[in-house]
């Protein structure tokens, strides 16, 4: 089990930085200050109110009509003329869809999605998840023979859920490497505090998946039965036919969550099993273990780290008076650590009592439609890894790169050698 870390100093929030190396190596200082210090708390560098106490997180979650979902796709560094106007050439535009929706036409959309990533889909799956994880488990163990050592983030974590969201839901005629490329930069672009140089270059691919997306929908051709041409048979509530663009923002959502978070998830449950060798040795003969081990590091260190929404009316969090119009920032990762809900929160302990209690796939309304799917890929991931690769070691290093987005953290390096 993962021990805790050596008491240190708490840290100054007057200091704290969102997007500083200091926060995105090790948060969990920052977030333990956050929730005994000043759990509702105005952050300056981003303008957002920092919501961190699982009580609270879990309020906002579940009161809808007060806290509004509007600014969850908001592009938290500003947007230059010459982006706005690369995105404007290509026809991009998100309307309301799915996590930034809070109107009336949110639960029949929803509903379109949780039909492909339902119990009995993701069951069927499984065989689909472990031979995809197979084969690039092979090209792993290829180049461990070559070189003795591999990153099993570019070459297995990362590959792994694009590959099963194409199968799943009927993509094809483009290479994965472009939909994470497409997808890694839509994350960046809109959660991230790049250069004004670097929001041009992400524009430009930005621009290239959704003009894709915008073909892929509006052809007419998607396959019976595939997502595109369930979208396209939707029906809103007022009955009309569902539009391209809304469509379009559907497949932006569940394209960016269903590969990008999901792989951040299977890196992060593979470096943490890694530096546990029980953990590792037993994986992947044991089913239970690597579901709870997943379970784990999703209470603990989950992908998406945060989560915004917006007070509708004046409100009172935590004993602070929020106006209407506040932007709150819900620290999902923090709730995960509370100890007035999790005892011992910072070792991971498999099988913890009150694991499913954690708030990394939401709740309410807009819990995450593909929870089961994220879940059932990290562990047949886990396991598979293991399995295939029993002796292999982890190569750390204290340079290796994390992605530090305002709502999304993960090693970006999981390298193993051979002894």
């Amino acid at each position: 089990m993962t021990s805790p870390a050596v008491d240190a100093p708490a840290p100054d929030l007057a200091e704290l930085d969102l997007f500083g190396d200091d926060f995105t190596r090790d948060p969990f200082p920052w977030l333990e200050s956050l929730r005994a210090e000043a759990p509702v708390r105005f952050d300056e560098g981003t303008g957002l109110w920092l919501v961190s106490r699982y009580r609270d997180v879990r309020r906002v979650l579940l009161a809808p009509e007060d806290f509004l979902p509007d600014n969850a796709q908001h592009a938290v560094t500003p947007l230059p003329f010459g982006v706005l106007r690369i995105l404007t050439r290509a026809g991009f535009r998100l309307p309301p869809a799915l996590a930034n929706n809070g109107s009336a036409a949110h639960p029949g959309l929803r509903r379109v999605v949780t039909r492909f990533f339902n119990a009995r889909r993701v069951t069927d799956a499984v065989p689909v998840i472990e031979r995809i994880a197979g084969e690039l488990l092979d090209g792993v163990r290829e180049g461990l023979e070559e070189s003795g050592r591999c990153d099993l983030f570019t070459s297995f974590a990362q590959v792994l859920p694009c590959r099963v969201l194409m199968e799943l839901l009927g993509i094809d005629g483009v290479p994965p490497a472009t939909l994470i490329r497409w997808s890694d930069a839509s994350l960046e672009l809109f959660w991230g505090r790049p250069t004004p140089a670097r929001q041009l270059e992400l524009a430009d691919l930005v621009g290239e998946f959704h003009r894709w997306l915008t073909r892929e929908v509006a052809a007419g051709a998607a396959r019976p039965g595939s997502f595109v041409h369930a979208l396209r048979d939707h029906r809103l509530p007022d009955g009309e036919r569902l539009d391209v663009a809304t469509a379009v923002a559907v497949c932006f959502f569940v394209f960016v969550a269903g590969q990008s978070t999901t792989g951040q998830l299977i890196a992060t449950v593979l470096r943490h099993a890694l530096a546990e060798p029980d953990i590792w040795s037993r994986a992947g003969s044991e089913d239970d273990l690597a579901r709870a081990w997943v379970e784990e590091v999703l209470r603990r260190e989950p992908p998406v780290t945060t989560w915004r929404r917006v007070a509708a009316r004046p409100v009172e969090l935590a004993g602070v008076r929020l106006p209407a119009g506040a932007p709150l920032l819900l620290m999902l990762m923090g709730s995960g650590s509370d100890p007035e809900v999790f005892e011992g929160p910072d070792r991971l302990c498999p099988h913890r009592a009150n694991v499913r209690q954690h708030l990394s796939f939401g709740v309410g309304r807009h819990r995450c439609p593909g929870a089961s799917l994220a879940r059932t890929e990290a562990a047949v991931a886990l396991a598979s890894a293991a399995r295939a690769l029993p002796r292999v070691r982890p190569v750390a290093a204290a340079d290796d790169p994390v992605l530090g987005l305002l709502s999304f953290r993960a090693p970006l390096r999981v390298t193993v050698e051979t002894p």
